[in-house]
């Protein structure tokens, strides 16, 4: 779409300007119809600078970064239930100023997290996000940027402050960010299995036993880590060093955290899926701004069902550790060479407009609860390394990117990673229906032990969590 607005006669041989309209894609319309006020759907991003910046630049800089990006102008059309679809309106202008500065307190970022976790920016309104400028200290500054995840997704929003810092910074041609990722399309090796069988679920905490009073929300805690060197352990009997990425150790290092954490609770082991984004978008100014991922679901399981003690032991064997990296890094590259549309055929199916938007909103619903049983361990979404410079200037280059996705049930965690400045920073989010915020903690303690074993035990690491 080249045009905003669109030329239209009003019967009088004039013309006047309408504002352009298109359809939900299949994501943004399922999570429109799965929206509820005690889980909300909100994406949070954090960047965090050794500066103050100024803030007119700043706030003149967003503002021109969303016309630079006009998809993120959008907000969503009046509709009736009988409708074929739900419809974006693009505007030429936000309909509110986005952009906010928190006044400073030493607890002033707990409270702007807090608002990330719990408030949505409404979908009535143009753009449909909210950045808050947070002073931490008296020379560093936190961006924090809440999306609503109806609208767009983590990557878009870093593209949109990649080129909020260029134009602060005085650009007027943003660089280029990455290229695509290559996709392995000619894959074509065995792929293991792990069967068909339903995923384990995260055992829950007292939390869960307590009855629902409103606004449950969700909990988060930010972890700063060694990225993981990519080598085999000592004792591993594969033959390839860097037979797996960081994206597979992760991967592993959820599943046994699962299995740690339900053993604790008296859970028989069981397989474990996870849920992962896949992106093969471009990173320069010509990103499609939106929800642009796919989602594959991922077995973690090891091939022999034998190995689940040697993995689970106080300290797991290094060599069935290896071999789960191999397996999982085999699943992943084939998984993600295969085709396939954003949420499976299944919801593309929902999503066909052929019934009234209203009737498949409730199809959607329902489906959902008759197949939470089968919903997926947890969501594990690794963007790598922050593909741009984030520097802003004055106010620095930014030392650290967190961002984290929704943790609704019956799911209830997410896991989300990105790498700056040679660092890993890990959120873990969960539902406060599944997990208190001291079982969250624990939760993150036993991810950073069971990454560590995806480590070569001779590697220098000393994890250390952030609030």
């Amino acid at each position: 779409m080249t045009s905003i607005e669109a030329a239209t006669h009003d019967g009088r041989g004039r013309t006047r300007p309408v504002l352009a309209r298109i359809p939900f894609p299949t994501v943004d319309e399922v999570s429109r119809h799965c929206l509820s006020d005690d889980e909300p759907e909100t994406v949070h991003i954090e960047v965090h600078l050794p500066g103050r910046p100024d803030p007119v630049r700043l706030r003149e800089a967003f503002h021109r970064a969303l016309l630079l990006h006009p998809r993120i102008l959008v907000r969503q059309a009046p509709h009736r239930w009988y409708r074929r679809s739900y419809e974006w309106e693009l505007t030429a202008a936000p309909d509110t100023d986005p952009v906010s500065f928190t006044r400073p307190g030493p607890d002033a970022l707990a409270r702007a997290r807090a608002r990330a976790l719990t408030l949505c920016p409404p979908l009535s309104q143009s753009p449909p996000v909210r950045l808050e400028v947070v002073t931490v200290e008296a020379a560093r500054t936190v961006l924090l940027l809440t999306l609503h995840h109806t609208a767009l997704d983590a990557p878009a929003g870093l593209r949109v402050l990649a080129t909020t810092a260029a134009l602060y910074n005085g650009e007027d041609a943003p660089g280029p960010g990455r290229p695509a990722p290559v996709r392995h399309a000619g894959f074509a090796g065995p792929v293991p299995s792990a069967g068909r069988f339903r995923p384990v679920r995260l055992a829950a905490g007292p939390t869960a036993e307590r009855p629902r009073t409103g606004s449950s929300g969700n909990g988060l805690l930010l972890m700063e880590l060694p990225v993981p060197p990519r080598t085999v352990p000592t004792g591993a009997d594969h033959p390839h060093p860097a037979a797996w990425t960081v994206n597979d150790q992760l991967l592993v290092a959820a599943s046994l955290m699962v299995g740690r954490w339900n053993r604790f609770h008296g859970v028989p082991y069981g397989p474990v899926r996870i849920t992962m984004p896949v992106d093969d978008r471009t990173r320069d100014m010509a990103m499609p701004i939106g929800n642009g991922t796919r989602l594959v679901e991922v077995p973690v399981a090891p091939e022999d069902p034998c190995e689940e003690r040697l993995l689970l032991a106080p300290r797991p064997d290094p060599a069935a550790v290896a071999r789960l990296l191999h397996t999982t890094a085999r699943r992943t590259r084939a998984l993600k060479s295969l085709p396939r549309t954003p949420l499976g055929p299944g919801a593309a199916l929902l999503t066909a407009p052929v019934l009234p938007v209203g009737v498949r909103g409730a199809l959607t619903r329902h489906m959902r609860r008759a197949a939470a049983r089968w919903t997926s361990t947890l969501l594990l979404s690794n963007i790598g390394r922050v593909p741009y410079p984030m520097d802003f200037g004055d106010a620095g280059r930014a030392h650290a990117v967190w961002f984290s996705a929704p943790a609704r049930m019956p799911r209830g965690l997410s896991v989300a990673a990105a790498s700056t400045d040679r660092r890993l920073h890990v959120s873990l989010r969960w539902s406060r229906d599944l997990l208190d915020d001291a079982g969250g903690a624990t939760l993150a303690r036993l991810f950073e032990e069971c990454l560590s074993t995806t480590y070569s035990p001779c590697s220098p690491s000393s994890p250390r969590s952030t609030s």
